[in-house]
């Protein structure tokens, strides 16, 4: 049983939540070393929301100042109905609400950042290698193995590697993604290109929004500094394919444009020209799947845990896809230092996730309501019906639930509680800003 801080982090995956768990704990004073199949020269296309909760973190650790003026800033997402008039509106940040407004970055952007810092802070990466197996764990850690034969050792492992975690097939064998039966389809095109209504000024026109009609919801979100391009989309029935059959989907850009074309009158002038001057090669999917519901998010010896996308995907339409995984990350760091004979590793993590989930929890329910305002028109009567929920704004501070939670102190205050302040760690960085 471990009652002491971990000397040794190994990190499956450097996507955004496996990266700020490494950061995190570097300023915790724990030593780790990221592992990631792909060579850091493969580049990431598409953009990212990252609301308050996540700024929030970042700027703890330093790297917001430094994205906020590479990405587009914004406070809330409009609703407007076929004849663009708006009928709600949806906070993603706010300065005097949130103390952040909600920044919309390029994934590519993102990532560059929080290599950046790892390289600065000397935290080992081993790009080009591949995840196999964990080989053993016990009370004097785990040792895994990758694909070329070559094994590892760390008094703990944690899993950052996605939705198709390879790190999950260990800790819960029998879960797999679930596909919601739903595809985005998405474009970038300049908005330059889109004709308004006559009379209606451009410039004065919000977004990022959300048109909804007979078809769904149609979403344009800008998604760089200037907002001259922006991102175009709405979402489709399609039946489940294998990774074989998504790619073919995309690789046909004819079919993918006609899919997203279809039923093209029944939007707005402002929608169809978006339609009309997509530019194929910026095309892209986005099938919806969500991980079930998981007893463990670690293994019953506790030395192997997964976080982010491997333990909770949840779908984009509120935007704490990745929020969420920074939120995992940051906790995770803040608790390991911590353990005692009081606070034993598998006693602090079943708090960890019990606490984790809650948000999760909640975070679904959200983003449940807000997908069912995207469905056409037709579904959404339907819903009416049933009494199914649907999102509607309320007063403007409806939100701070999720956007003000210091998940930290909620964190560091269990732990306080569980070992009446007998705390081991010497790090006090933080209760500072840059304690680094």
């Amino acid at each position: 049983m471990l009652d002491v801080a971990p000397n040794r982090v190994a990190i499956i995956g450097a996507g955004l939540a496996g990266l700020t768990l490494a950061i995190s704990l570097h300023h915790q004073g724990i030593s780790c070393t990221i592992y990631e199949l792909r060579e850091p020269s493969v580049t990431t296309s598409g953009a990212l929301m990252l609301s308050p909760n996540a700024l929030r973190i970042l700027d703890t650790l330093g790297l917001y100042n430094g994205l906020q003026s590479q990405g587009y800033n914004f406070d809330i997402l409009a609703f407007k109905n076929s004849d663009l008039v708006t009928t709600d509106k949806y906070y993603l940040g706010n300065q005097r609400l949130y103390q952040y407004k909600a920044l919309r970055v390029y994934r590519q952007v993102l990532l560059t950042e929080l290599r950046v810092e790892i390289q600065r802070l000397k935290i080992p990466v081993i790009y080009g290698v591949k995840f196999s197996h964990i080989v053993s764990e016990d009370e004097n850690g785990v040792t895994f193995a990758f694909a070329d034969g070559v094994q590892a050792s760390a008094d703990l492992l944690v899993g950052a590697d996605g939705i198709h975690s390879t790190v999950r097939k260990y800790i819960a064998p029998g879960v797999v993604p679930k596909y919601s039966g739903m595809v985005a389809i998405t474009c970038a095109l300049q908005k330059s290109v889109l004709h308004y209504p006559e009379g209606m000024n451009a410039n004065e026109f919000p977004m990022p929004v959300a048109i909804h009609g007979k078809n769904g919801a149609f979403v344009m979100a800008p998604q760089n500094v200037d907002g001259s391009e922006v991102l175009a989309g709405t979402q489709r029935v399609w039946p489940e394919q294998d990774r074989a059959g998504w790619d073919a989907l995309l690789a046909d850009k004819e079919e993918l444009l006609k899919l997203f074309r279809s039923n093209i009158e029944a939007w707005p002038v402002l929608v169809q020209s978006a339609l009309n001057n997509v530019p194929e090669d910026s095309l892209a999917i986005w099938p919806y799947y969500v991980v079930p519901k998981m007893e463990r998010w670690f293994s019953p010896s506790s030395r192997v845990i997964m976080l982010g996308d491997a333990a909770h995907a949840i779908p984009p339409t509120a935007g704490q896809g990745g929020s969420q995984g920074f939120e995992d990350a940051f906790t995770l760091a803040a608790l390991l230092p911590r353990l005692t004979s009081k606070l034993p590793l598998d006693k602090a993590l079943s708090r960890w996730q019990d606490m984790r989930q809650e948000r999760i929890d909640r975070v679904i329910k959200l983003t449940l309501q807000l997908n069912n305002a995207r469905l056409p028109e037709n579904e959404r009567e339907k819903l009416a019906a049933t009494g199914a929920p649907v999102w509607q704004s309320g007063d403007q501070g409806e939100l701070g639930w999720l956007y003000n939670a210091d998940v930290e102190k909620d964190m560091l205050g269990y732990v306080k509680a569980e070992t009446k302040g007998n705390r081991t760690c010497p790090v006090e960085w933080l209760t500072s800003k840059m304690g680094a």
